[in-house]
């Protein structure tokens, strides 16, 4: 099933939502002589994960916060759930859970104080925040250590107690500025797993993570969007290689003979202990090369892919490193 159709099943973020959750049209921002942000649109669709990448000073937290309603634009449009927003928009904000990058939680208070107080801050009480502090914490996995001072938590656990803050009045949309910035890989995993799972319920989620989880990206660079599509799109639009192992014995200098011969390689040499290619839709080349193993009569040990990532897309759309 689909994850919007998942989301209505469960009965979830999913109610009542026609149309993009979040539309930005020509979003522009100027701070003295430079533009943060030039003429930014796209849009995040209900159980959709939408990734912005890009390196520091790209512009990538100032579109966040216009489209968050919390920097004011200089022009261009911000739709939320069907109506007009802005940074006068008070009512409309509680469509929106904000995670920011910087760790907002109080340490001297327990995960399920910090849920109580915040829950509060958005108009919950009794049983409702009750329920609701209970229920967001399962869906961090903290549940387990919420009486504990946040102070005696890893970085990661405040980060997805960071995320069940953003959660707890039950927003449309989950916007979520660089959330696993400084943290282990366990943790990270984590975090992406809890978001991957609330994408499955339907909450659309804008965020600066785009590998793993986006079901389309945007790449920007100097305030301005370059290139926006899936990650497959992006890949094939700059023309990146894929690098194909074969892992074989025998006449490996024939099979890469072989394989050259092969439509889509652009290049294949032999390795220590097989043939290393280059080739542009890989995963279509797996049959031909298989037959040309057969052929030449040596014994396939197994094949590995290597795929362009999205470093290598940005690299080649702008000529920069993503940690410029």
């Amino acid at each position: 099933a689909s994850r919007r159709q998942r989301g209505r099943d469960r009965g979830s973020y999913s109610d009542e939502v026609t149309g993009p959750v979040l539309v930005c049209r020509e979003l522009w921002k100027r701070y003295d002589t430079r533009d943060a942000v030039a003429g930014v649109s796209f849009e995040v669709a209900e159980g959709e994960c939408y990734g912005l990448l890009g390196p520091n000073g790209a512009g990538k937290t100032t579109t966040i916060l216009i489209a968050c309603g919390l920097l004011e634009r200089d022009s261009g449009d911000v739709v939320l759930e069907g109506r007009p927003f802005d940074h006068r928009s008070i009512d409309q904000r509680r469509g929106i859970g904000y995670v920011p990058q910087d760790i907002a939680v109080y340490g001297d208070l327990s995960g399920i104080e910090n849920l109580r107080f915040f829950g509060r801050l958005y108009g919950l009480s009794g049983g409702h925040l009750a329920r609701r502090v209970d229920e967001v914490l399962a869906t961090v996995g903290l549940a387990d250590r919420s009486a504990e001072a946040v102070d005696r938590y890893s970085g990661g656990m405040k980060r997805r107690l960071n995320i069940a803050a953003g959660l707890l009045h039950e927003p449309r949309l989950l916007v979520l500025d660089e959330p696993t910035v400084g943290v282990d890989p366990q943790s990270r995993n984590a975090i992406l797993e809890t978001v991957e799972a609330l994408q499955g319920q339907g909450l659309a989620v804008y965020m600066e993570e785009a590998e793993r989880l986006c079901d389309r990206i945007g790449v920007i660079d100097s305030g301005r969007l370059v290139a926006a599509g899936t990650r497959q799109q992006l890949v094939e639009t700059v023309g990146a290689s894929s690098v194909v192992r074969v892992g074989a014995s025998g006449d490996l200098a024939l099979l890469a003979q072989r394989c050259r011969e092969v439509p889509g390689v652009e290049k294949a040499e032999v390795v220590d202990g097989g043939v290393e290619l280059v080739a542009s839709d890989c995963r279509r080349l797996f049959r031909h090369v298989v037959d040309a193993t057969e052929a030449v009569g040596a014994e396939l040990d197994g094949i590995e892919v290597n795929e362009p990532d999205l470093e290598a897309v940005f690299l080649s759309l702008t000529g920069k490193a993503l940690r410029d």
